[in-house]
């Protein structure tokens, strides 16, 4: 018989060892951390302990992963709870940046606005209305979810003026009517890093959304 033949016997014949018990502790293997020779019961008993430290690795992973969420989930409320309480598309404007500036980090904050708010033509017409391409609008029309990505070749970069040259990553995040995908995208509001990896395609856009979802509904409150 050769290995593969002996393996598979010993797997449809579990009450071999029930049988033989005393081979448990006569076989003697190679102890896979580098020890003396041990039994089967010996290694048995080491690879369960290498899954479990496997698993208490993967365990405190998801357990840091899970505080790290509750610690943003918390922003997000504060920043709800503060947009509740504005009035004005000065107050709206005013909350977004403080707190995504503040409890987000995120060093650059920019929103426009199309299609809502009437009468507000003319002079001193705020920066969130100032005219945008045709181009930026269909872009963000046609997100089903927030951009995330690199600066480059992006025109939401330009929003920031000056600084737009030294933006390297960006998220585009909707403004929709009603706060669905489904719903008419009036406005788009983004956020920018000179770190190239602080908004990067694969990550997790949740918490995003809802944050496009609270400035959304809080702008078409303020401007109609």
């Amino acid at each position: 018989m050769n290995a593969e033949e002996i393996a598979l016997y010993l797997k449809t014949h579990p009450e071999f060892f029930e049988q033989h018990g005393d081979l448990l502790t006569q076989i003697r293997i190679p102890d896979p951390h580098g020890g003396a020779a041990i039994s089967l019961a010996e290694r048995q008993v080491t690879l369960l302990r290498d899954k479990a430290r496997v698993l208490e690795s993967k365990l405190a992973e998801l357990i840091g992963y899970g505080e790290e969420n509750d610690v943003i989930a918390e922003k997000v409320h504060r920043l709800a709870m503060a947009l509740l309480g504005v009035d004005s598309l000065a107050g709206a404007v005013h909350v977004l940046n403080t707190h995504l500036s503040g409890s987000f980090a995120v060093p650059h904050v920019a929103v426009r606005i199309w299609g809502v708010g009437g009468g507000l033509d003319g002079e001193g017409v705020p920066n969130e209305f100032l005219p945008v391409s045709d181009t930026l609008k269909a872009l963000a029309g046609s997100l089903h979810r927030p951009y995330c990505g690199s600066a480059n070749g992006q025109e939401a970069a330009a929003l920031f003026g000056e600084q737009g040259g030294h933006v390297r990553s960006l998220a585009q995040i909707p403004l929709r009517e009603d706060g669905v995908e489904g719903g008419a995208c009036f406005g788009v509001l983004v956020l920018a890093s000179e770190e190239v990896e602080r908004f990067y395609p694969d990550m997790g856009v949740m918490f995003l959304t809802r944050i496009g979802d609270l400035a959304a509904s809080t702008l078409l409150r303020v401007v109609d």
